[in-house]
């Protein structure tokens, strides 16, 4: 799911807990009252799933809007928005504006005909800074509606530089390597050289997702991962299982999970961000996650009780999931969309101003996060890692793959496909769990 900051939920449940905030959405009003002009101070009222300090840091992003425009910007995070925001905005309880991390989300919401068309100036925003493929994200029955905020890049390994120098290997090329190298650690430290977490509520069985989605991309190729999300490829297709079989030489195999919690099955009562603190104090040597993880390292120590410093030869780093040959890679990407629910002037003006490049450059100084939008400054980026990693998203010979399970209808990306992958976690046998999945389709 992918998540967005999935994504969505982008911090460790305690410290970010990507915050157990219940959604206000324009329910939870002031005295100000909601994108109105009748006096006093105006407020817009957003809501989304991201949570904890990262929604500090996008209240934050609002600071010298709302200095030039006198438009006080709220926004509130719900863990369980993907399950409630439907229901709300469907039972007239909208916000002024939702982040919706899914485009299959965005889909369902636009579909309950109060999601409002997206205004001449930010159409021309996402012409210039985002391009063809990010507006067709936010687009429905040729209406575009939502443009894209932030980004992530997924796919990532993260580990240790430092172990890995210790133990003598280098970071691999191909995913033969990848195994081998599973294999190496293994071996040279008894222990378990992976550690995952599926855990995130509502959400819980995303981060699953996007293992799969990377097998996909890598062993079968864009082409078929177009027509996976377009479900001309189904689940229980070769194709799909070949990539859940490749994700299950891992996260099945007790040898090689789950390094600093547990067995298999401890992988779904993991918290998705937790992996972050045994990463940083080097009790697990890789997990795979998005970009976004590296705001998660700001709230842990590694072992000396230190904030973890991100770089190449730092306490932590991470590489791109290798490809089946060295060098041939597409990468998978996901990110948030801003959908309006009234056409109020200054809610307008927020939307357009969240569509800029210098909102993108206002949040992504505030750390943790970064941007596909083509204007914004990668430098801001708060480590060397993730200015690579927007350099690589802004990039436009970059062969990029949205999150197919937030491309995917709600009932499945968000559905049975999240369902899926803690029942495959907890023993169900694949060919049950592909079927289960694809069933999806049907509700």
């Amino acid at each position: 799911m992918g998540m967005s900051q999935r994504t969505r939920l982008l911090a460790p449940v305690g410290l970010l807990a990507v915050g157990a905030i219940a959604l206000a959405g324009c329910a939870e009003g002031d005295s100000s009252g909601s994108s109105g002009s009748g006096g006093g101070e105006t407020t817009v009222r957003i809501a989304g799933g991201i949570t904890g300090t990262e929604a500090d840091a996008l209240n934050q992003s609002f600071e010298q809007f709302t200095a030039d425009t006198g438009i006080k910007v709220v926004y509130t995070g719900d863990k369980s928005f993907e399950g409630n925001i439907v229901t709300k905005v469907s039972g007239g309880d909208a916000p002024d504006i939702a982040i919706v991390p899914q485009p299959g989300l965005l889909k369902t919401l636009i579909g309950t005909g109060e999601v409002q068309k997206a205004s001449d100036a930010v159409s021309s925003n996402v012409d210039e800074y985002w391009g063809e493929d990010w507006k067709s994200y936010g687009t429905e029955d040729g209406t575009f509606y939502a443009a894209p905020m932030l980004a992530n890049l997924k796919g990532y390994v993260w580990y240790s530089p430092a172990k890995f120098k210790e133990w003598g290997v280098e970071v691999p090329k191909t995913l033969d390597e990848l195994m081998t190298l599973t294999q190496t650690i293994q071996q040279k430290t008894g222990a378990a050289p992976w550690c995952a977490g599926f855990a995130s509520d509502a959400a819980s069985g995303w981060p699953g997702t996007d293992w799969v989605e990377d097998m996909v991309l890598r062993l079968s190729g864009p082409d078929t991962y177009d027509k996976w999300v377009a479900n001309e490829v189904k689940f229980t297709d070769p194709e799909i299982k070949q990539a859940f079989d490749a994700v299950g030489d891992i996260l099945l195999n007790p040898n090689y999970v789950n390094a600093g919690f547990g067995d298999v099955r401890s992988i779904n009562s993991t918290a998705f961000a937790d992996v972050a603190a045994k990463v940083a104090d080097g009790s697990c040597p890789m997990t795979h996650q998005a970009s976004f993880l590296s705001a998660n390292f700001l709230t842990v120590t590694n072992a000396a009780g230190q904030t973890p410093t991100i770089a190449p030869d730092g306490d932590v780093y991470a590489f791109l999931t290798p490809g089946v040959t060295e060098g041939e890679l597409a990468v998978e990407g996901g990110g948030e969309f801003v959908a309006a629910f009234s056409e109020d002037e200054n809610v307008q003006k927020v939307v357009e101003f969240m569509s800029t490049p210098e909102f993108a450059d206002a949040r992504v100084k505030l750390g943790g996060v970064i941007s596909a939008n083509k204007g914004a400054d990668p430098s801001l980026a708060s480590s060397e890692f993730l200015t690579e990693a927007m350099k690589t998203l802004q990039d436009p010979k970059t062969t990029l793959r949205f999150d197919a399970s937030d491309l995917m209808p709600a009932t499945v990306g968000a559905g049975s496909f999240w369902k899926g992958m803690v029942s495959w976690i907890d023993g169900t046998p694949t060919d049950q769990v592909l079927s289960d999945i694809q069933a999806g389709y049907d509700n």
